[in-house]
């Protein structure tokens, strides 16, 4: 049985948990070799071993640029090239009104979503081959309003703003950009919500039910493999129709 990603060396930022985590694995299993990134080693190391072979995890920072170097000089000496980079790393402190947004929640989380991402593609490019796939995690915050998300949802409509210009930026050399962008996925994000507040999210899906982070696998899966060759610059909402209807 063929892969949809045989032989193809990938990288995936913020893979620990949840939706880059299932996405890892997938990718695993469709013939790919996976570099993933986390903060904290030892959830590296638990991700490392759930995923089970072909898989090198580096433990990083996306918003520290010197971790970024690293991750990058491992790639090099292990594989030499990239084949699909997803910048998956964020972070987002939701129920902040402009009135309690303070430099901190700004700065952490732009240097995460916004800097991490600018430099995790841009630190990628000697090793990307031609006709590479870059997918970046965005969300549904970047066309809808979320009161209490103003930063969060700012800075995911950068990163929409990024798949556009490095769409015709990278178009020489063959290289795809798209953004996932995630509606409300059964991630540890919902961990200790009371599901009052849970029920309150699912009345306002129109597929009345949260996703699962194999639903933005599969995605990924697409968006990452000869599937989607005549597909860029796009942003694939996830999201059971959430910011659709």
């Amino acid at each position: 049985m063929s892969h949809k990603l045989e032989n193809k060396v990938a990288v995936i930022t913020g893979a620990t948990s949840g939706m880059a985590l299932a996405t890892a694995k997938l990718f695993v299993e469709q013939g790919a070799y996976v570099f993933i990134t986390g903060r904290r080693q030892e959830q590296l190391d638990a991700a490392v071993k759930e995923i089970g072979k072909n898989v090198t995890g580096v433990q990083a920072d996306s918003g520290n640029l010197a971790d970024l170097d690293r991750l990058y000089d491992i790639v090099k000496t292990q594989k030499g090239r990239i084949d699909v980079l997803y910048a998956s790393a964020g972070v987002g402190d939701f129920g902040v009104p402009i009135d309690a947004v303070t430099a901190d929640v700004y700065d952490k989380t732009f240097d995460v979503n916004v800097k991490g991402t600018i430099f995790t593609v841009q630190k990628a490019l000697p090793l990307l081959s031609e006709g590479a796939s870059i997918i970046m995690t965005g969300s549904i915050a970047s066309v809808k309003a979320l009161p209490g998300m103003s930063v969060y949802s700012a800075s995911k409509a950068a990163v929409r703003s990024f798949a556009r210009t490095w769409t015709l930026e990278l178009q020489p050399r063959k290289i795809r950009v798209n953004v996932i962008s995630p509606g409300s996925i059964d991630t540890a994000t919902f961990d200790g919500v009371p599901e009052e507040v849970k029920d309150s999210f699912v009345e306002r899906i129109p597929m009345g039910r949260f996703g699962t982070s194999e639903e933005i696998a599969n995605a990924a899966l697409f968006l990452a493999s000869s599937d989607s060759t005549y597909i860029t610059g796009i942003e694939l909402f996830v999201d059971g129709g959430l910011a659709q209807i």
